[in-house]
């Protein structure tokens, strides 16, 4: 059984479609903007990633706007992007055959908010029945599940950034036992004073106050990574069953993964992303060499900068491939990010360009990885290894390949 995948839908600060995110980040165009959807004004990160043109009434059903949070309708136009561009019609597969696996990190937070303030305010009586389920973080896989009628095994991996790679691992998974079609990938929407204030918390956050400077990771001022809203929905299919209805070209293969958590913080041991990255390759029959291009995690925080470019260098040597860091035109999307670190590396492979961070960064000499920085590196790609670190120590590596 081999996993291809062939859909993509994308929800993303650089755009709404992925071919408007991939024109973005080849020109490097930051989505990064003063935050609009509140007043943050009095909070000390001001900047983030922020979807700029997203009209719930006009790309989600009326009775789901409602009952949902916004961090749901993304992900809810995000699926219907990805089944339209699979050319994949539910009414026409087995209901049971079908099935749904998403990511999620912080659930339905701008919904909870309006409803706790509510409890504060009004009382009781007022909170809405549908507080129960919005924040939910299994709430956009099931509003997918019961939209296209899709029976087969569904659920939700709450694993912050890495989570966005465990579930398409789980997508594959699902396909094995046989499923013929799964929805996967995630989006977050935590732009909001609770979800802002939640976020804070773990003190990994940029200060930083000018935007241009505030997320820089790889560089001796690392300061941290700004927060964004958004992510990607992929359609992962058994390969024989994408033939047999007239898929010629899927985008790429989930060709291996590995997943490690790190060990507790002044524990004495080692953290363990190399590991996950062995793992892959180790999965994906292939070796280092083989590998053209790496997405990496680039959480923009000294410390963890250091240790991802350790493993990276440790696994392919000092300046030994090429390292995309896209990230930086989004801020950190959470279980978002990585699914469209995934689908931008389909299109990385796809048209042979390789995105850029923008140039003039001094690089941390200490990290001796090849950051591709100022103009897109033209090449060919066929192998791409994508990374993701979640909060509280969790790792995932993902190998996809070319058709």
């Amino acid at each position: 059984m081999t996993a291809v995948i062939t859909g993509v839908g994308v929800v993303a600060p650089t755009g709404i479609g992925v071919e408007e995110h991939w024109t973005a980040v080849v020109n490097g165009d930051t989505a990064i903007r003063p935050i609009s959807r509140f007043d943050a004004s009095g909070y000390p990160v001001r900047h983030a990633g922020e979807i700029r043109e997203f009209d719930a009434a006009e790309r989600v059903p009326s009775l789901l706007v409602p009952q949902t949070d916004h961090w749901t309708h993304l992900g809810f136009q995000a699926a219907e992007m990805a089944l339209a561009d699979a050319g994949v019609d539910p009414a026409e597969l087995p209901e049971y055959e079908m099935a749904v696996v998403t990511a999620a990190s912080s659930g339905g937070t701008e919904f909870g908010q309006k409803e706790i303030q509510k409890l504060w305010s009004k009382g009781s009586r007022a909170v809405g029945a549908y507080q129960s389920i919005a924040w939910f973080y299994a709430a956009s896989t099931g509003q997918i599940s019961i939209r296209h009628g899709m029976r087969g095994p569904c659920g939700v991996i709450a694993n912050e950034q890495a989570g966005g790679l465990d579930v398409l691992a789980q997508a594959r998974r699902m396909l094995r036992n046989g499923a013929k079609v799964v929805v996967s990938g995630g989006t977050d929407a935590s732009l909001c004073p609770y979800g802002l204030t939640a976020q804070l918390s773990s003190g990994l956050l940029s200060r930083d106050p000018d935007p241009a400077r505030a997320f820089r990771p790889f560089t001796p001022g690392a300061a941290g990574y700004l927060p964004g809203e958004g992510g990607g929905k992929l359609i992962i299919e058994d390969a024989a069953h994408a033939a047999a209805r007239g898929v010629r070209a899927p985008y790429g293969e989930v060709a291996g993964y590995a997943a490690t958590f790190d060990p507790p913080p002044r524990s004495g041991r080692p953290p363990t992303l190399r590991r996950a990255i062995d793992g892959a390759l180790a999965d994906a029959a292939i070796t280092a060499a083989e590998v053209d291009v790496v997405f990496a995690d680039a959480m923009g925080e000294a410390g963890a900068d250091l240790r991802e470019a350790a493993a990276i260098s440790a696994v392919f040597g000092p300046y030994g491939v090429p390292v995309a860091a896209p990230k930086v035109l989004t801020g950190r999307l959470y279980a978002g990010g990585a699914p469209l670190d995934v689908i931008t590396a389909l299109m990385c492979m796809r048209d042979g360009i390789v995105p850029a961070v923008p140039g003039g960064w001094e690089l941390d000499p200490e990290q001796h990885i090849d950051l591709v920085q100022g103009e897109p590196r033209r090449m060919p790609v066929r192998t791409v290894l994508v990374l993701a670190r979640g909060y509280g120590g969790f790792n995932a590596a993902l190998v996809l390949r070319a058709p």
